[in-house]
């Protein structure tokens, strides 16, 4: 498993993906605003959405996991 952090403090303003969705690495999962900015959270690694720790709204904070991805085989 492969587990997605935030870089910032602020909310998640966008979920792009959702659970059992492939994705590949450098894809957007979700959009955090912090600072009136919208920061993007891609993906790290190949794989598969097993879960969405945050939903729409929600407040977070730096080094927060927010998704947890399975590892492409």
């Amino acid at each position: 498993m492969h587990k997605v952090r935030s870089e910032v403090t602020g909310s998640v303003w966008k979920v792009e993906v959702a659970v059992g969705q492939r994705v590949a690495e450098g894809d957007t999962l979700l959009i955090v605003e912090s600072m009136k900015m919208e920061i993007p959270v891609s993906a790290t690694a190949d794989g598969v959405v097993l879960e969405l720790l945050v939903a729409e709204g929600e407040a977070v904070v730096d080094d927060q996991v927010l998704a947890v991805l399975s590892r492409a085989t």
